[in-house]
Formats: structure tokens, sequence, C-alpha cells
């Protein structure tokens, strides 16, 4: 049991039962301060450590991973028009692309447009390379111009027949009418179809189509273009709102001629 201290002029009495001097006694106060210094110093290396975290976790991200920046910040400029950039898709872009159910894209935009982040649900990234439904692969935009947006689907979807061209699904009209829904954002109406034109790049064959839909999500004015590849139809669209249009419906319609599998 602890001795109380009785006589604090003299002697401090230890738990132990041992005493101590007066000359040791005077080390107390130094003994004490150089322990709270010693605990305010690890407190400040603590806090340090910890305003460094916000630092870490905001290290920008590699150019392959940017997202929310304005492509011409790491995208290289179209040897063909420099005042565009050229996105190349590669494995390393989407979970399609590493699971190699999707064929590297590639097309032209303007270096004022940003890359958006696609959600997880609408990437395929949790059913790849099996997807049932058509994912969104990549998605990019800018306010004063319009969006555009890269749409894939297995061709199991479409057709029984493996390694299919897009003439072996049928017409553009009928392709369309599968795919549609997610050039508007939402459904389809035949007669929302203005345009449809066939083209042939290479051995493959281009179902291009111009959409007026007014009650579309993606905008009041749809372009779109696609082919089939691999096992997969792959759909570039597009999408502009009627004052996005006015102004930016040349860029938009270079964007589209560019879109290549």
């Amino acid at each position: 049991m602890a001795t109380m201290i009785m006589d604090p002029s003299s002697r401090y009495k230890l738990c132990s039962g041992q005493s101590i001097s007066k000359q040791q006694e005077s080390l107390v106060p130094t003994l004490v301060e150089s322990r709270q210094q010693s605990v305010m110093v690890n407190r400040r290396e603590l806090l340090l450590g910890l305003s460094m975290v916000p630092a870490i976790a905001m290290e920008p991200l590699l150019p392959t991973e940017a997202r929310e920046v304005v492509v011409g910040s790491y995208l290289p400029p179209s040897t063909s028009d420099p005042s565009f950039v050229v996105f190349k898709a590669s494995a390393k872009d989407t979970p399609a692309l590493r699971a190699g159910n999707v064929q590297p894209y590639q097309f032209i935009l303007p270096p004022t447009w940003k890359q958006t982040r696609v959600a997880n649900i609408l990437s395929g990234n949790y059913c790849q390379p099996k997807c049932a439904e058509p994912w969104v692969e990549v998605k990019f935009e800018d306010e004063k111009q319009g969006k555009l947006q890269v749409v894939a689907s297995r061709l199991i979807r479409l057709t029984n027949k493996p390694n299919a061209s897009i003439e072996d699904i049928g017409n553009p009209e009928k392709l369309i009418a599968s795919l549609g829904p997610f050039v508007t954002g939402n459904t389809y109406d035949p007669d929302e179809l203005l345009e449809t034109k066939v083209e042939k790049r290479g051995d493959l064959t281009y179902y291009n189509y111009v959409l007026e839909t007014p009650f579309a999500l993606t905008g009041s004015h749809n372009i779109a273009k696609a082919t089939a590849k691999g096992n997969t139809v792959v759909l570039f669209v597009v999408s502009a709102t009627d004052k996005q249009w006015q102004a930016s419906q040349k860029i938009l319609k270079a964007m589209l001629d560019s879109f290549q599998v």
C-alpha cells in the first residue's frame, strides 16, 4: 500500500515506500517538463502526418486515368486536323477492352471536351466478358457543344451467328430498333429516324444514323455510327441540344465521321 507524504518540505515518499532526497526532488519539475515536451513533439508529428493524407489522396492522376479534365491536356493532336485531339481506346481504358470483348476503337474530339466517369453498373464491369445487356464504354462532354458516348453490345443479343458482320444482323433500321434506347437514353420511336447511310471502310461496314429526338434524355439531336467486329457491335453516339446543334453541328459531324474500329 502506498505511503502518504507527510512532510512535503523535507522528503517525498514513493509508492514503493522508498524516499527521494531534496536534490532528487529538484529534478522532478525538469523530468515532468521533459516528458511534456516529448508528448507535444509526438503530437505535432502525428498532426503533421495526418495533414499529409489529403495531399497524398489528391495527387494528380496519370493521363490515362484522368477524368473531368480537358482532353487536350493529355490526348495528342490529330495529324489530319490539329484543332482536334485523338482518343485511341486500349486495354487500360475499359473493362470490356481488358476482357478482349471489344476491339480497340478511335475517334477525334475537340481539346476542350472532358472525359466523364461511367457508373460501374453501366460500364459492364460486373458482367464481363458475358454481359447480357449493352454497356457504355466511354463518355465525353462539353457544356457548349454536346456529348458523346460509345455503347457496346454482344452479338448474341442481336443474332445467333458467331462473328457476324453488321449486315448479318440486318439492315440499318433493324439494328437501330434494337439499340435506339441506348442512343436516346430512354425510348426509341422509328419516326425519329431521319436518315441512314451505309459506309464501307476496309473490311468493315458502318451504319450511319441521323435522328431527331425531341424527348430523348441525351438531347434533341443525335447522330450515330455502328459496326460489328469480333463478337461485339460498337455504337458511337454524338448528342446535342437545339442550341448546341445550331452552334456546333459541323464539329459533331466531324467527330462522327472519324469513328472507326
